[in-house]
């Protein structure tokens, strides 16, 4: 069974009255910068992967 919108909102006005609407705007920056530099490592691993074979070919010869 699936919360609706009023048990949300009632979940939503919980969560703020427990945890203030300060901490909460932190973690949610912090998660922010956590998923931008998780997507930075994948655009630079993606790009090491390229230079790989590169390098393996000059070891093989």
């Amino acid at each position: 069974m699936k919360p609706g919108l009023p048990e949300l909102l009632v979940i939503l006005v919980i969560v703020l009255v427990v945890f203030g609407a300060g901490r909460i705007r932190r973690v949610f920056g912090e998660l922010g910068g956590g998923i931008a530099e998780f997507r930075k490592g994948l655009r630079e691993g993606s790009s090491d992967e390229q230079k790989l074979p590169e390098d393996n070919e000059v070891i093989r010869k």
